[in-house]
């Protein structure tokens, strides 16, 4: 029973640290250079030097824009509790210029403790803000906007835009805006008089280093030393934890998964499977774990199609693997038989079917979607003529030669050689 307490009061707490975006990107806030500490200075000068300010955040969507900008602002709001007040729109709710002056209104009127007037119109809204930042400039208050989305307020006539950053010209108002957006490109949007407005200052949110990785996986992962586990649970965690970030097959794992998408975002949902599958006896996490979120989330559609081909039609689908990585981006029926008798001649394999028989293992090919013709609208041409292409990955493809019960060893062969 004290096993199965520890075990669920470990898994609680590791989950609760993956579902908390604070926690998770508080271990790059240490780093002088890091875009945590930045930011913190941009807009902490602002506030103790009564001066306005304008940056973008840019990167892929969950590389901790947003994260980091939270944790920023948490942290201000502690230190300058009666000096700072935040704004937040989106572009996907707040698109609108009379639905995003209406929503700053609210806010400021919430924040500030007045009234807020549904019926006041367009005009009414922009000048109540000007007034706003004007008063709140002589109170010493910076008011920070959080424009979420910020490429889409750039399109259209930008008044809101236009109308904040002209009101941050005055001397008497203290503001800082900040805009989010996953488009590089987001600043070269505005108009000349929305620009001109603009500090220009851009924070980019790249990929995590390997580095970063690794001091990610062991700040979100390790048992604190100051926590109510037992001393010795809490060591041999850490210990069999670190013996796993060391193993060459994690590391392999790792890279495979940010193949597709090094995020840290991506690498948390990974993490999140991870932990779950924690073994509940034991209370430790193993390399399994990690071996069975991988194969769990990544997404092989066609593996269960190789399972059930035929020999000959795996060799016809290494067949036209080889042609593409021999740069051969045009090939037919014809051309995977001259591949196919290749293979035979230099490796005398059983494995030879006639002409015929191979022509139906090819038509079964195209039929389960694995193959398919390269132009549809050629009518009335030969199936043996017709240019093909495969659609299904080489990693797809070697997985499901991997997992077949009766694969000939020269196909894994094969693969392996050509990588």
């Amino acid at each position: 029973m004290e096993l199965e307490n520890r075990a669920e009061k470990t898994l609680n707490l590791l989950r609760s640290r993956l579902c908390d975006p604070s926690f998770i990107f508080k271990s790059f806030s240490d780093s002088p250079d890091g875009n945590y500490s930045k930011l913190k200075f941009i807009i902490s000068s602002s506030i103790t030097e009564a001066c306005n300010n304008s940056i973008l955040l840019l990167g892929p969507r969950g590389s901790g824009k947003i994260a980091v900008l939270e944790l920023v602002i948490r942290d201000l709001l502690l230190e300058h509790a009666d000096a700072v007040s935040v704004i937040r729109l989106s572009g996907l709710l707040h698109r609108d210029e009379n639905c995003a002056f209406k929503e700053v209104a609210r806010q400021l009127c919430s924040e500030h403790q007045l009234s807020f007037s549904k019926m006041a119109s367009f005009d009414d809204n922009s000048q109540f803000m000007i007034a706003t930042l004007r008063e709140c400039g002589l109170a010493h208050k910076t008011v920070i906007f959080v424009l979420n989305e910020f490429d889409l307020f750039a399109q259209g006539k930008q008044r809101l835009l236009y109308s904040l950053l002209d009101a941050m010209q005055s001397v008497t108002s203290q503001a800082v805006v900040v805009g989010v957006s996953c488009r590089l490109d987001a600043d070269q949007l505005l108009e000349k008089r929305v620009r001109s407005r603009f500090s220009h200052r851009k924070l980019l949110f790249l990929h995590p280093s390997n580095e970063d990785i690794q001091r990610l996986l062991e700040h979100v992962l390790s048992l604190p030393t100051d926590s109510s586990f037992s001393h010795d649970y809490m060591v041999e965690f850490n210990r069999k934890l670190q013996n796993i970030l060391a193993d060459q097959r994690f590391k392999n794992i790792i890279a495979t998964y940010l193949d597709s998408s090094s995020t840290v975002n991506h690498l948390v949902r990974f993490l999140f499977v991870a932990v779950s599958n924690m073994d509940m006896e034991s209370g430790f996490l193993t390399l399994e774990n990690f071996k069975v979120a991988l194969s769990s989330i990544q997404r092989l559609p066609k593996l269960e199609c190789i399972k059930d081909c035929s020999i000959l039609e795996l060799y016809i689908l290494v067949c036209m693997k080889r042609l593409e990585v021999k740069e051969q981006n045009s090939y037919n029926f014809n051309t995977v038989m001259k591949e196919y008798k290749s293979i035979h001649d230099s490796f005398r394999t059983s494995d030879y079917y006639a002409r015929s028989v191979c022509l139906r293992a090819f038509e079964h090919l195209l039929q389960r979607g694995l193959v398919c013709f390269m132009d549809n609208r050629v009518q009335g041409q030969s199936v043996e003529f017709r240019s093909v292409k495969l659609l299904i990955s080489p990693i797809e493809l070697h997985q499901g030669m991997k997992s077949y019960h009766s694969c000939p060893a020269i196909l894994l062969k094969l693969m392996d050689r050509e990588g």
